[in-house]
């Protein structure tokens, strides 16, 4: 059986795809073909996706949408609600405001940033699980599925290959790494570097042993706008409307799921390296390792033995 690698630039990103098993050119190209779909439902922008189409109708009238976008809303939705969560799907008018990671970023001004936070409540998002429709209570509300969109694929593309007799692959969605089987190299477990959030792309600080799991990292290097001696991460507070502000750097989960490890990099992000570790220590099947902002790695004690620092 011959392995097959595919790169697709899409979403923002250069999506990797490794397969070994029989078809694995024609899998990849359907999985090429699935994700092309997702773009088109669940992209925040552009201006023909269903998730914009919500932005435009939903807040006259309940909107009717695909049945996995509806899946994902109400995933989000949920988790937004959490008791001391940093995720929020309603985000999306306060991302557009910034715009960082586009050319036209700005630091807003703060009667700008006030009169966005009114629209930021997840609450306002009404679902109804039987027309699986979506109602945004307030105009000019517009939910952002960024955070947590790019696991969700991983997930659904890994199923798809494991479904169709792939002995081994690996979904790579530019940050969420999804693995299953061997590794290339024939070993049981798989290395997954962790970005160095001080230095340039493609510099580990550190890497994890893992099989039939997930990894993700969010951190502040990923989108930066610098202005006036200031620097501007991309990573927001919806209740001050401003970047998060803590002692973490990057925050990488380990689960089987590249969802779960999307929504707890974001939900978590905005508590403290200590706190973190706790919260996830207790949690089950999650790992977490943090870097902080002066260059410390804090990691869970699922992760012991599995994960191995780089040193320079």
């Amino acid at each position: 059986m011959k392995p097959f690698t595919r790169t697709i630039p899409l979403m923002g990103t250069n999506i990797s795809l490794y397969i070994k098993g029989a078809d694995a050119e024609e899998l990849a190209e359907e999985a090429a073909q699935m994700l092309m779909r997702y773009e088109q439902v669940f992209s925040a922008n552009s201006e023909h996706s269903q998730l914009a189409m919500l932005k435009k109708e939903a807040a006259s009238l309940p909107l009717k949408v695909d049945s996995e976008l509806y899946d994902l809303i109400k995933i989000g939705k949920e988790h937004s609600l959490h008791d001391n969560s940093f995720l929020n799907i309603a985000i999306g008018p306060l991302i557009k405001l910034w715009r960082i990671g586009f050319r036209e970023a700005r630091v807003p001004q703060d009667t700008d940033i006030k009169a966005v936070l009114e629209l930021l409540n997840p609450q306002h998002i009404q679902l109804d699980d039987e027309q699986q429709t979506v109602h945004l209570c307030k105009k000019g509300m517009e939910i952002d599925l960024g955070a947590i969109a790019k696991g969700y694929f991983a997930d659904q593309v890994m199923a798809f290959f494991k479904k169709n007799g792939a002995v081994s692959a690996m979904v790579d969605m530019g940050g969420n790494v999804l693995v299953h089987g061997d590794s290339p190299s024939g070993f049981s477990h798989w290395k997954v570097g962790i970005q160095n959030p001080f230095l340039p792309r493609g510099n580990a600080a550190a890497y994890v042993s893992i099989r039939e799991q997930s990894v993700v990292t969010s951190g502040i290097y990923e989108r930066v706008l610098k202005k006036e001696g200031q620097q501007y991460h991309h990573i927001f507070n919806s209740t001050t409307g401003y970047p998060m502000e803590s002692n973490i750097a990057s925050l990488t989960i380990i689960a089987d799921k590249s969802l779960d490890c999307d929504i707890y990099t974001t939900e978590l992000f905005g508590l403290d390296a200590a706190s973190i570790i706790h919260k996830v220590n207790a949690m089950e099947q999650i790992g977490a390792a943090v870097i902080t902002k002066d260059g410390n790695l804090a990691y869970t004690e699922s992760l012991k033995g599995k994960i191995h620092p780089i040193t320079t």
